[in-house]
């Protein structure tokens, strides 16, 4: 790889993977930039932001915030005065945590541009799906900031690691409580925080219906929205009325009449189902709904083990055309599913239409998981 043929990049809306340089929209007027998350949030990357702006002011009409990596990012960045430099050229410090890149807060104007370091930028993810999201480095962010439009920074101040990093544990309880909990401590719930359901053990036969299909490169902003949604996660019967939402409104309702009547559900998708931020609701709500599997062209490593831990089954066509012999609303019985979990993981499932073979590909634990209803059944 040839080093000084390299140019700034950025991945522009409405996909991680949709990459332009930098240059290519230089000029561009941002609106808002949110730089850290749990990407590009170290001590490094924040304490090269502060020497970038460091005596200067982000521009007027662009507002800007820091989510540091961590509280011991924060506390070291205060120790060597990155902090104030970053509060006095008129930063927002904001929580360390996920925060905007999860649209649970500082969701962008409508129609705004927003510049951001975090790592996905799906449509809507940030709490408003009028926004052009942007993902670009720290360095380019911070010179953007000063700016007021998109610009590429030239020339970036080299930051020097610490000879050693301070460690700061002292409010964890794991000394004391490692494996045994805290006896005794009351759990407190407030209205809005349900508790969390748990999947039913895996019968031998099982009778369902194609509740939903999909395409290629379903996220799991797809399956389950965040932005003005995410308020419900700690209530999963309220949170499950919105999942396929963009895709499909009525998946809720259509889930809850085929359990009533005796069916179960089966997720049908193309490539790359479930890429994108983990997310467990992604998995946790379509389970509380009576989906026992999805049957894809492939599956996302991470959303692969979600469903597993929720007791959700994840198939693959054999044959990848075979996806193209189902619709939505198939009856889909899939004979002897138990055995097929507990032994090759092939299974030949039928549709009114045609037969076919499915298959998954289990470790023994995974297998446990799955046949016991996931992770919370099986303890």
């Amino acid at each position: 790889m040839d080093l000084s043929a390299l140019v700034p990049l950025a991945a522009a809306p409405h996909s991680p993977g949709n990459i332009v340089t930098v240059e290519s929209f230089a000029g561009t007027k941002v609106n808002q930039i949110m730089i850290g998350s749990c990407t590009n949030s170290s001590y490094r990357d924040i304490r090269t932001v502060a020497q970038i702006l460091k005596g200067r002011h982000v521009a007027p009409e662009t507002e800007v915030g820091i989510a540091c990596g961590s509280r011991q990012v924060v506390n070291m960045l205060a120790k060597d005065g990155s902090l104030a430099a970053l509060i006095k050229a008129g930063c927002r410090i904001l929580e360390n945590a996920c925060g905007f890149c999860i649209g649970a807060h500082m969701s962008p104007a409508t129609n705004a541009v927003s510049l951001r370091t975090n790592n996905r930028n799906f449509e809507g993810r940030s709490g408003t799906k009028s926004a052009k999201v942007y993902l670009v480095s720290p360095e380019t962010a911070a010179a953007s900031a000063l700016t007021g439009v998109v610009t590429a920074c030239t020339k970036a101040p080299a930051v020097q690691p610490p000879a050693k990093f301070p460690i700061d544990d002292e409010m964890f309880l794991y000394r004391d409580t490692a494996g045994k909990g805290v006896p005794g401590t009351e759990i407190v719930r407030g209205p809005n925080i349900a508790q969390v359901p748990k999947g039913s053990q895996l019968p031998k036969d099982l009778i369902c219906i194609a509740a939903i299909k999909v395409g290629d490169k379903i996220t799991t902003d797809h399956i389950m929205p965040a932005g003005a949604r995410l308020k419900y996660r700690s209530n999963v019967p309220e949170y499950s009325k919105f999942v396929f939402e963009p895709c499909d409104a009525t998946f809720h309702d259509r889930c809850l009449k085929n359990v009533d009547d005796g069916l179960m559900n089966v997720i049908v998708a193309g490539e790359s189902y479930g890429q994108g931020s983990s997310r467990e609701h992604a998995a946790l709500c379509p389970m509380f709904l009576g989906v026992k599997a999805v049957i894809a062209k492939s599956i996302e490593r991470i959303h692969r083990a979600n469903l597993i831990n929720f007791g959700i089954v994840p198939f693959t066509f054999e044959d990848p055309e075979d996806y193209d012999k189902i619709m939505a609303g198939d009856m889909i019985t899939m004979r002897g599913i138990r055995t097929a979990v507990e032994g090759s993981g092939k299974l030949t499932v039928h549709t009114p239409r045609c037969s076919f073979t499915i298959k998954t590909n289990l470790s023994p634990r995974e297998k446990h998981l799955i046949l016991s209803g996931g992770l919370l059944a099986s303890l």
